[in-house]
């Protein structure tokens, strides 16, 4: 049986809050592959990437490990 992977915040590899350090570690691409995709969505939405990215970070949980 697959094992079920599970999106946690990432604290080892954070900038702000680990939060696109941990989608990195769950689709297994470059950190800083996922913060540039994620500023630029930021600048394409006008600002809704920083919401969605504070609700990120109240909502996935920190990594204990």
């Amino acid at each position: 049986m697959a094992k079920h992977k599970k999106l946690y915040r990432n604290t080892k590899n954070k900038m702000i809050a680990g939060v696109c350090s941990g989608i990195a570690e769950y689709l297994d691409a470059d950190p800083t592959i996922v913060r540039l995709i994620w500023a630029i969505a930021t600048l394409i939405s006008i600002g809704a990437g920083i919401i969605a990215y504070l609700i990120a970070w109240i909502i996935v949980p920190e990594k204990t490990k």
